[in-house]
């Protein structure tokens, strides 16, 4: 059982945070917090008009994460180990992208409210991947929403998911470039991870894999 009791995995669309995230979670025992997603009345919409709906899109994310970090308690933390599938401040990296300059003032307010009501985890793990790995694997996963997937969009997000990642400091970070990692089919690779999370106490690390470390 890890020190820690309160995992977050983050990272671009198709980078594969869900599945890691079951996977600890068998692993752990853990209980699994996931981002709504299909759920998403604006999403679809979303996709084929960014402009037009970017604001609902945004706010219902914004306010469905919050209504599920509500459910977190410290005590429930202490209890029992949780893994996440999503960091509550990610939702602002996403609103820098699509909002324009008065959504993002208004979006910022609401913001402000809520982000310093979320409990902080003990570990973010940012995972990683090429752009033309993160587009297969959307492609595979067959949502009907993603099938006109802007390649511009994703790159833009990855490289703003970088600079954050770059600046951030609230937590002990570790990240994981998952280019070449096949955390489904090989134990291996998801027991050098969880060895690696177990030993983070502070500041960033970089993963190394054992096949190349």
């Amino acid at each position: 059982m890890p020190r820690a009791r309160y995992f977050v995995i983050e990272g671009p669309i198709g980078v594969g945070k869900t599945t890691l995230s079951r996977i600890l979670c068998e692993r752990f025992k853990a209980r699994g917090l996931f981002e709504i997603v299909e759920e998403n009345p604006f999403l679809a919409g979303f996709y084929q008009n960014r402009d037009q709906l970017a604001f609902q899109t945004q706010l219902f994310f914004l306010l469905s994460r919050y209504k599920q970090q509500q459910a977190l308690t410290q005590h429930d933390l202490f209890q029992q180990v949780t893994v996440s599938d999503y960091l509550f401040a990610k939702d602002r990296i996403f609103a820098s992208l699509t909002l324009d300059e008065n959504e993002l003032a208004l979006y910022e307010k609401i913001y402000g409210e809520l982000g310093p009501r979320v409990v902080k985890p003990d570990l973010v793990v940012y995972l990683q991947a090429r752009l033309d790995v993160l587009l297969a694997r959307i492609k595979k996963r067959g949502r009907e929403f993603e099938r006109q997937f802007d390649p511009a969009y994703l790159e833009g997000l990855c490289k703003a998911y970088n600079d954050f990642f770059h600046h951030y400091t609230e937590t002990p970070l570790l990240i994981i470039n998952t280019s070449d990692l096949n955390v489904v089919d090989d134990p291996s690779v998801v027991d050098h991870i969880i060895e690696t999370m177990q030993r983070i106490k502070h500041g960033t690390e970089h993963y190394i894999s054992k096949a190349t470390g």
